[in-house]
């Protein structure tokens, strides 16, 4: 017997699966990690003590479980897309900055626009330049960290990262390049080489693979840290939403996945490309795929943020609001606690609670951030739609897809969604990416791997009434985007004071 190793390093933990060719869960290990967030606006990890320590760790926890079976191949994602410089010897130089969170770069984004041409960038890479993009990212470290671009000869993202310190190899899949703008040309499959020089010149710019393409063979060095034999297959992997993506069986035109966990993330697979300047659009995990996608700044974090605020459990929490009416009893949040991705594309964009009074308590504000999430994805649902998304199956996955959330969703969007059998997630999509890749599963196993056993459908009169408190929630933001603004003005420079 065989089994198939997968590991995801995500925003704020670790997983990691052993499967069995056929979809079998074999074994499951998690690890939590902390984020940094050493200024406004800034979102790090440390390579070696995250994402390499994680993986060690969870992959020695899971080989010591394999029972002496073969691992027949291994399968990483992470998130992203990120940057980490990296010198000639592979060493990291900084921590790594982190995806649309971290939206530092904000002034190499509307120099890159002004270079480039808005219109141009949007036609040539299919998004055009946010706070999620690499390349401003680039032009970020060499502008304000000019010693560590000058040791900067190499990039990495969490998975590549992962790959080349297992295998030596320096590749990044096709979709994480994809959303590596503006550095990247979907429709030629290739970097853009003369913008690639421009923004980040001298660096080498890795081989680009499909997430399910053999990357490289472990190497003796990596088997001795890491319990995995030498020689053990590694796919070039993915992010890690593409990943969930895969492991949900969200791979026809039609299919959309909602991805429940610190961030909300949707990926729709349409036909072909569709370039929007309120979303992203990206390549597929497999040939010939394109993908429309949209993510929010934070959803599970706000819940994260009030559990540990109010020091009640998750379980307490949930069990509170469950027991309050849709609309909280009069309380809508905005939830932009950390500025917010699509469809707003605003960095300075803020958090708000309306409509609180001294009866409020703890689960109403829980219940509340719940719901605010949910017309954060009907908000994006809408977009998507109107430029050109292809919405059919909603499948929901992520540790956050729990019967509350789920229902509210559903009944804030007035759509059903698939629950797989397994909604562990990504390290799911990586082992199977990993059967793909050493011949042990063909792409259109999906649906056998993972069958759906739940739907969660809304129901009319609840999704009506959430109606009238979603049009509050539209009005909310443009009422008072311009007092968000001044207020994070405000904070940063109350932290650069601090800093002195």
């Amino acid at each position: 017997m065989t089994l198939l190793l997968g590991i995801d390093i995500g925003t704020s933990g670790a997983k990691g699966v052993l499967v069995r060719p056929g979809g079998e869960l074999v074994a499951t290990a998690a690890r939590e990690h902390r984020t940094a967030t050493p200024r406004p606006g800034w979102v790090e990890h440390d390579a070696l003590d995250v994402w390499w320590a994680d993986f060690l760790a969870l992959s020695g926890e899971l080989t010591a479980r394999a029972g002496g079976e073969e691992i027949a191949g291994v399968g990483v994602s992470g998130i992203g897309p990120c940057l980490l410089p990296a010198d000639a010897e592979d060493n990291p130089l900084r921590p790594a900055i982190l995806y649309g969170v971290d939206t530092r770069a904000g002034r190499q984004i509307d120099a890159q626009h002004a270079r480039f041409g808005e219109a141009a960038v949007l036609a040539r890479c299919g998004s055009r330049l946010t706070s999620q993009a690499v390349g401003p990212k680039l032009a970020w470290v060499r502008e304000e960290e000019p010693a560590v671009w000058a040791a900067t000869r190499r990039w990495y993202m969490a998975t590549s990262f992962l790959v080349r310190r297992l295998t030596g190899a320096y590749v990044l899949d096709h979709h994480s390049a994809s959303q590596s703008t503006p550095l990247y040309d979907p429709a030629a499959g290739a970097w853009i080489e003369d913008w690639c020089e421009e923004i980040a010149p001298g660096l080498e710019w890795p081989e680009l693979r499909w997430p399910a393409e053999v990357a490289g063979e472990v190497t003796r060095e990596a088997a001795a840290t890491t319990g995995l034999r030498a020689g053990t297959p590694v796919v070039a992997g993915t992010v890690d939403a593409w990943a969930e993506a895969t492991a949900a069986g969200v791979s026809r035109p039609g299919d959309l996945m909602l991805m429940y966990g610190s961030t909300m993330f949707l990926v729709n697979v349409v036909t072909g490309p569709r370039p929007t300047p309120h979303l992203w659009t990206t390549r597929g995990v497999f040939p010939g795929t394109s993908c429309l996608a949209g993510g929010m700044a934070t959803s599970g974090a706000v819940t994260g943020w009030l559990r540990d605020l109010t020091g009640a459990a998750f379980d307490t929490l949930v069990e509170e609001a469950a027991a309050i009416g849709p609309g909280a009893e009069g309380l809508v949040m905005l939830p932009y606690f950390a500025g917010e991705r699509t469809p707003l594309l605003d960095p300075d964009a803020r958090g708000l609670v309306l409509g609180l009074t001294l009866r409020h308590g703890r689960g109403h504000l829980y219940r509340a951030a719940l719901e605010a999430t949910a017309f954060g994805v009907r908000h994006n649902l809408e977009v998507m739609a109107a430029s050109g998304g292809e919405l059919g199956r909603l499948v929901a996955v992520g540790g956050g897809a729990r019967e509350l959330w789920t229902r509210i969703v559903s009944d804030v969007t007035g759509r059903a969604q698939d629950v797989p059998r397994h909604t562990i997630g990504a390290p799911y999509g990586d082992a199977f990416l990993a059967a793909v890749g050493t011949g042990l599963a063909a792409a259109g196993d999906l649906p056998a791997w993972n069958p759906v056993e739940q739907t969660v459908t809304p129901d009319p009169a609840v999704t009506a009434r959430y109606d009238r408190f979603y049009a509050l929630y539209r009005d909310l933001y443009p009422a008072t985007r311009e007092a968000a603004h001044a207020l994070a003005a405000e904070q940063r420079a109350a932290v650069a004071e601090d800093r002195g």
